[in-house]
């Protein structure tokens, strides 16, 4: 049955991303960016609906109320591409890091792109993390907040990856909050294809003022707080020290 279902949502899955990429994408050019994200978030909403009624995923939100009304730097494990979608929704408009290799896929990376996105080349390094840090920066300064997995990659439920600080260093230098989120979204939605009916949990934390504090303060209050978090939420049980973290990537 979980078989079924999961091809029932990816018939779907692709489908919407057809007809949002042949009837947003046009409507998409003409709007200012804030209306872009409203537009495409229509998707992001039926993606999350379609997944629960065809899979039997539902998902509970705790500390909503958290989110703040300005600027912000939201920090969450990544353990899926469920997550990818629905914090757009949690805090928009919102720019998301990711691998610039995704900007490439047609119709999907054409509509990321009417969003300001913040792509990255993994192949560079050193010219990935200062693109990171001024285009970051340049995002909040005109208002839009911005999204970074830390571990930047996916880490599957159970393992754990050391925490990169470059979404604690654009916080800072700019003085806007740091927003944690803690997620335990693998586990419904993992990298397998089959996905597992049941309840996902989706934890926001009190932001993390940054003003007057270093990079590393702030990333080593938010990695605590998403590691004790999901300690709580997690089925799957979480490795007991950091020290067998595997090093972390840039974002994706």
């Amino acid at each position: 049955m979980k078989v079924f279902r999961s091809i029932i949502f990816y018939i779907g899955y692709f489908l919407a991303i057809l007809v949002s990429g042949l009837l947003m994408l046009p409507v998409g050019f003409a709007l200012p960016i804030r209306w872009r994200f409203r537009l495409f978030n229509w998707h992001n909403r039926f993606i999350v609906g379609w997944l629960s009624i065809t899979c039997g995923i539902r998902y509970r939100v705790t500390g909503r109320e958290r989110v703040p009304e300005g600027p912000c730097v939201v920090l969450a494990n990544h353990q899926s591409e469920w997550e990818t979608v629905y914090l757009q929704l949690l805090k928009t408009p919102i720019c998301t890091v990711l691998k610039k290799e995704l900007l490439n896929i047609p119709l999907f990376g054409w509509g990321v792109r009417l969003l300001r996105p913040i792509p990255l080349d993994r192949s560079k390094p050193s010219a990935a993390m200062r693109q990171v840090l001024s285009h970051g920066k340049q995002r909040l300064e005109e208002g839009l907040s911005v999204l970074i997995f830390p571990e930047g990659t996916r880490v599957p439920p159970g393992q754990r990856r050391r925490f990169n600080k470059s979404g604690a260093v654009i916080a800072c230098r700019t003085g806007v909050p740091v927003l944690p989120v803690a997620h335990n979204a693998g586990e419904r939605w993992g990298r397998h294809w089959v996905k597992q009916p049941g309840v996902l949990n989706v934890v926001v934390g009190e932001p993390i003022e940054t003003v007057g504090r270093k990079p590393e303060e702030v990333m080593a209050e938010m990695e605590a707080w998403i590691e004790g978090t999901l300690n709580e939420i997690s089925e799957v049980p979480r490795p007991a020290s950091p020290d067998k973290a595997a090093p972390a990537e840039l974002p994706s």
